[in-house]
């Protein structure tokens, strides 16, 4: 079965064709069917991944997946939250993950106690199987942590270098892929998702 990945994110296109992987799917990015990316105009992640994986299904005249995720700090009132990827953007900086990271730190830099700096990332994924599924498929997942005063680690993407995760005392961009699919909210969702096809969908 084919399963079109409402998103033209390479990173997250690799993330989730490794934790689809035990259904067999074959997951494809929207961007090799030269779909374009849906607007994203409503407040919360559930939202904005249903209006992409309608979008994507519609255009793709089949089944779709859209993954809606970002990060939510609690000292800025859950911001950037659903503006995550373009977060810098509306401080007049341009689109980027070193641009988004910088505009975070600047926001946070009167905040200095670790306390004070927790913040979560929280993926939502919806499944359709076509553009008027009546059912679909929806999946939560939420990785908490605490703000950095500065990045740390290579690996990942968006606000990776920033989040630490208490328990492990590193940053999620210190993580291997496999580390970070065991325990992040991509993972988490992912998992849950793979549930719900088998049980409802009758996939693996």
């Amino acid at each position: 079965m084919r399963l079109v990945l409402a998103s033209n994110n390479a990173g997250k296109l690799a993330e989730l064709q490794a934790l689809f992987a035990p259904l067999g799917l074959a997951l494809v990015g929207q961007g090799e069917l030269g779909i374009a990316e849906a607007d994203e105009p409503h407040l919360t992640f559930i939202e904005n991944a249903l209006a992409k994986a309608r979008h994507a299904a519609q255009l793709a005249q089949g089944a779709a997946i859209a993954d809606d995720s970002g990060l939510c700090v609690d000292a800025l009132g859950g911001a950037p939250g659903v503006r995550s990827a373009r977060y810098a953007e509306d401080f007049g900086q341009p689109k980027s993950d070193r641009s988004n990271n910088w505009v975070l730190l600047e926001r946070l830099s009167g905040v200095k106690a670790p306390a004070e700096r927790t913040a979560c990332f929280v993926c939502a994924l919806v499944a359709v199987r076509s553009a008027d599924d009546p059912q679909p498929l929806v999946a939560l997942g939420r990785w908490s942590g605490v703000i950095l005063p500065a990045p740390r680690g290579e690996s990942g993407f968006g606000y990776d270098p920033l989040l630490l995760i208490p328990e492990l005392q590193r940053s999620v961009a210190e993580l291997n892929p496999g580390e970070k699919n065991a325990r992040s909210h991509r993972g988490l969702a992912a998992r849950e998702m793979l549930r719900q096809m088998r049980e409802v969908w009758g996939l693996g």
